[in-house]
């Protein structure tokens, strides 16, 4: 849900109190808060385009300070006036990049290089903390911490974990759902399988496993921690680039 607006009470309030409780009870108190219709991030970007194309750059500025905060990355800012540019005019699209510019500044994202249509769910960032049980770049992003935790793990292409195994007294394993991509699992001793949006994988605690992307391919899935007593992870050798390279 979007957050509760004051911009219009706190520069209109006195000077235009009706027009202020319209822009932010009814513009974005209702209309911006539909988010089950148009996301925030693409209610951003049209109202981005929307205001570049009527050269109110004040306003343009705002808006993409607003869909920065939405998930609006500098590259997908900077490609909408490339874009722009041919239909409204090649003018405006020099007065606009340098307001991306002011926005975003020189120090690029963490995930800059991630294709921004993957899925639904967000990318996170860089998966430092378990780098040393990766093969390539991979990021994470928790999706939901009570109840059951739920992480969305993205993998650029060619990306996988090492051998690991999911250890529990009594329960745990983990559960795998695809969301975008194609991917691989295999458990020890078996064949690998091929994964794709869709795909169910159910691991049961103590079997040994690796899962990644395939080589010309992102890959995601949401990660589900199955509870489980005296529940933790042990991580074991590597994927060889052999056995990894006969799949693709």
């Amino acid at each position: 849900m979007a957050k509760k607006q004051t911009a219009g009470r706190d520069h209109l309030g006195k000077l235009a109190p009706q027009f202020a409780q319209l822009n932010d009870d009814v513009l974005f108190g209702e209309v911006w808060s539909r988010e089950e219709r148009l996301s925030a991030r693409d209610r951003s970007l049209i109202t981005i385009a929307a205001l570049f194309s009527a050269g109110q750059y004040p306003q343009l500025k705002s808006h993409l300070i607003l869909g920065k905060e939405h998930g609006i990355t500098k590259q997908e800012a900077v490609e909408t006036i490339t874009q722009l540019a041919f239909y409204c005019g090649w003018p405006k699209a020099w007065s606009a990049f340098p307001l991306i510019q002011e926005v975003y500044g020189e120090e690029e994202s963490p995930t800059d290089g991630v294709p921004s249509n993957l899925s639904v769910f967000p990318v996170g960032q860089p998966n430092t903390a378990y780098a040393q049980y990766f093969i390539g770049q991979s990021y994470l992003a928790p999706v939901s911490t009570e109840q059951v935790p739920v992480f969305n793990v993205t993998f650029e292409p060619g990306c996988r974990n090492n051998w690991h195994i999911h250890h529990a007294k009594s329960g745990g394993g983990q559960m795998l759902i695809c969301v975008s991509g194609r991917g691989w699992y295999q458990e020890w001793g078996r064949e690998a399988r091929e994964l794709h949006p869709g795909d169910v994988v159910n691991i049961p605690a103590g079997v040994k496993h690796w899962h990644g992307a395939a080589s010309d391919s992102w890959f995601q899935h949401l990660a589900v921690e199955v509870p489980g007593e005296g529940a933790r992870a042990e991580w074991c050798e590597p994927v060889t680039e052999e056995e990894y390279v006969k799949l693709n």
